[in-house]
């Protein structure tokens, strides 16, 4: 069962790492958001879901 949600988290991570480089923020702002969902899967997905750029 955990290796099921890690999975989805990790899918889930990934997707904001795409949606963030394909947005029209600034680079800066591109690192920042991907650092933080590298840095916190869940929390950080979550975050970029809610505050993150629009594409």
């Amino acid at each position: 069962m955990t290796g099921l949600l890690g999975l989805i988290v990790l899918i889930l991570d990934i997707y904001a790492i795409v949606g963030t480089v394909q947005s029209g923020a600034s680079t800066g702002k591109k690192v920042l958001w991907i650092v933080i969902v590298l840095l916190m899967p869940v929390a950080g997905f979550i975050l970029w879901f809610l505050l993150g750029p629009k594409g």
